[in-house]
């Protein structure tokens, strides 16, 4: 792993082990009434991120360190490898470390209250970013930034409902869904919001929905499966690029035209995508914006000197679709 200038990057749950070793010893002095340490320089902030499973998520990781390095705030990063016991590890390790600010990607949206509540008795506000989580006890965080992603889902669906406009009338719709990480509120919610614009239009249903985890590899695997299982397929709608670029390489090995042969909406909205929209491969991404570092480091410096945050923050987002002039699109950056 990378170490980037003006801050630390933890790879290591052993290194956070000695961290916690360390400060058993020796804690860092925390003001009585919250705000910054005094003992150190600036403000430290303990990041959690779910992996790097996607260029969207190399992505977000980036902008979270590269913010983090502009402001000036030092940098804690763990990355769990998909794993959410390693960032419930990784959390504790930062509760020890006594951090300034946590903020976290949950992988999935429940299981968080136990070191949640570890970290508002140790004094210290939690953030949540990019995906939400699903407590009882919402004082347990201070607040999230990340994008909406039942709006994506909607979205998704309403570029359909026009598609289909212009098209000559005929039977049902049938939609193949690939949706995303089991209970995590990006796959949930764009599920959710799919289906909430889709439901008074019976014309549109979906014939299939399985989890390809967000990963390429597994998109490939379910569309070949698909291609053998069903011989009428109208949509594809995928959670995520990665997965939607395992579906093309699965129907170009059927000698099937992406676009043309079977509609295909997607999410996130990487160069790949972009690239694949302008060549007719794909009919309409959604975006899924990674570029959230400036927000969070914004957000952290209020919760280090102890100032409220908005409850919750989407960060903007725009639709691509294929009719729309591309040609001056700046670089994705992802």
């Amino acid at each position: 792993m990378t170490v980037k200038r003006g801050f630390q990057s933890i790879g290591l749950l052993l290194f956070f082990c000695g961290l916690a070793a360390f400060t058993a010893c020796q804690k860092r002095e925390k003001p009585e009434e919250g705000g910054v340490s005094t003992d150190h320089k600036g403000i430290i902030l303990g990041f959690s991120q779910i992996g790097a499973e996607s260029a969207w998520r190399t992505c977000n990781t980036r902008s979270v360190q590269e913010a983090a390095e502009e402001a000036g705030i030092q940098l804690l990063f763990s990355n769990a490898e998909q794993k959410q016991e390693n960032q419930i590890k990784a959390i504790r390790s930062f509760i020890a470390y006594q951090v300034d600010v946590i903020a976290f990607v949950p992988i999935v949206s429940a299981g968080w209250g136990n070191v949640l509540r570890e970290a508002k008795e140790a004094g210290i506000p939690v953030l949540v970013t990019d995906r939400k989580i699903d407590i009882q006890d919402e004082s347990l965080y201070a607040g999230f930034i990340g994008t909406d992603s039942v709006q994506e889902g909607r979205a998704a669906a309403e570029f359909l409902l026009k598609k289909f406009e212009t098209l000559p009338p005929g039977g049902p719709v049938r939609i193949v869904e690939l949706s995303g990480t089991v209970h995590s509120s990006a796959a949930t919610g764009r599920a959710q919001g799919f289906r909430e614009v889709l439901k008074s239009h019976p014309r549109f249903e979906i014939i299939y929905s399985e989890s390809g985890d967000f990963m390429r590899s597994k998109g490939l695997e379910l569309m070949r499966s698909v291609l053998q299982t069903f011989t009428q397929i109208d949509v594809i709608f995928s959670h995520n690029d990665g997965m939607t670029l395992g579906v093309l390489d699965a129907m170009k090995e059927k000698n099937l035209k992406p676009g043309t042969d079977i509609i295909i909406v997607t999410v996130d909205a990487e160069q790949a995508a972009i690239d694949a929209l302008k060549r007719g491969e794909i009919n309409c991404v959604i975006e899924c914006n990674p570029k959230q570092g400036p927000g969070i480091m914004e957000l952290a410096r209020k919760l280090a000197k102890g100032e409220p945050i908005p409850r919750q923050i989407h960060v903007e987002e725009e639709v691509f679709y294929e009719w729309d002039d591309l040609s001056g699109l700046p670089p994705r950056g992802y």
